[in-house]
């Protein structure tokens, strides 16, 4: 009497569990921001803050990459279950099944979800890239490159139905384009920042640039963490290292997808940069009350209580400088 002995791979098996886990826990990080998200670009700031302008186009954004990461999601665990338990007596058992997963649809659905969710998520940071630097166009030629080059190769990701996922060297090629295209944002942005945060310390030697640190520190945490993330995918990708590479994989879109809903929440309570035209030093100071003065190409608020000596100055855009 013969008997079937299915094809073992313990490390393999246990990477796509522990995967699934960890998507879990993301996810649930995901959902969580996400509502808060919603929550902060439905209604009104307190303390008189403004609403954000794209509010609606945010919401948008938001309500759509979360659909999207969620059918993603669940199209994985739907495999995970096929795995064991629909499919487990199948030539190769679970191993062959981890490994050929993109021969069956409910994974290509599941790649593709991910990826459109990626390339909003990108789009994104194009956006917010060109509004901190006023749409120069040294900027948007190289990073709207960048982004076409990483929907370019996506598509040829997608094409690869059939193929044993590990052995896409595409997909490769293709995360290289997206860390380089994240790392380049980061980098432009910080460097605006800076630049403005130094124009300020030259006009006000007093000047407090606690928010433009905190903005510049924002910006670089919620890039570095998917970074990094990103970049131990890359490279048990590169090693072909089934079992890594699994555990990453199944969450790569969750993180990112944190990093994103931290800009958008402060986006929402109107504490992010919205533009930085025209940024100069203030030109005259009032100690009392309310005064608002134009100079040439130049707006300048000042705020200060009556009933004190001290005063608060703000140098402001001609356009907006609300952070």
């Amino acid at each position: 009497m013969s008997s079937y002995t299915p094809q073992t791979d313990l490390s393999l098996e246990r990477s796509r569990l522990a995967g699934m886990m960890l998507a879990g826990v993301s996810y649930g990080v995901y959902l969580l921001l996400t509502v808060q998200a919603v929550i902060a670009l439905v209604q009104r700031p307190r303390h008189g803050q403004k609403i954000a302008n794209n509010r609606r186009t945010l919401l948008c954004y938001t309500l759509i990459t979360f659909a999207l990461g969620t059918i993603s999601l669940a199209c994985n665990a739907k495999y995970t279950v096929m795995i064991w338990i629909d499919l487990r007596d199948s030539p190769g058992g679970p191993v062959a099944l981890i490994q050929n997963a993109m021969q069956y649809r409910i994974n290509f659905l599941a790649l593709c979800c991910g990826l459109v969710t990626e390339w909003l998520m990108q789009a994104l940071l194009l956006y917010r890239c060109f509004v901190i630097w006023n749409w120069a166009r040294h900027v948007m030629i190289p990073m709207v490159a960048l982004y076409i080059g990483m929907i370019a190769i996506s598509v040829l990701v997608q094409a690869r139905t059939g193929t044993l996922f590990y052995k896409i060297n595409t997909e490769l090629a293709y995360l290289s384009f997206q860390v380089a295209h994240t790392m380049l944002y980061t980098i432009l942005v910080v460097k605006r920042l800076l630049s403005i945060r130094g124009q300020m310390k030259q006009a006000l030697v007093e000047y407090d640039s606690s928010t433009y640190d905190t903005i510049i520190l924002m910006v670089v945490e919620s890039a570095m963490a998917y970074t990094i993330f990103i970049m131990i995918f890359i490279i048990a990708f590169a090693v072909h290292s089934s079992s890594l590479t699994t555990t990453c994989f199944l969450s790569i879109f969750q993180v990112q997808g944190i990093s994103q809903l931290f800009i958008i929440i402060r986006v929402a309570h109107g504490r992010a940069v919205t533009s930085t035209r025209n940024t100069a030093a203030p030109t005259a100071l009032a100690f009392a009350g309310t005064v608002s003065i134009t100079a040439e190409g130049t707006d300048v608020a000042r705020v200060a209580m009556p009933e004190q000596d001290s005063v608060e100055s703000y140098s402001v855009s001609a356009k907006l400088a609300k952070v």
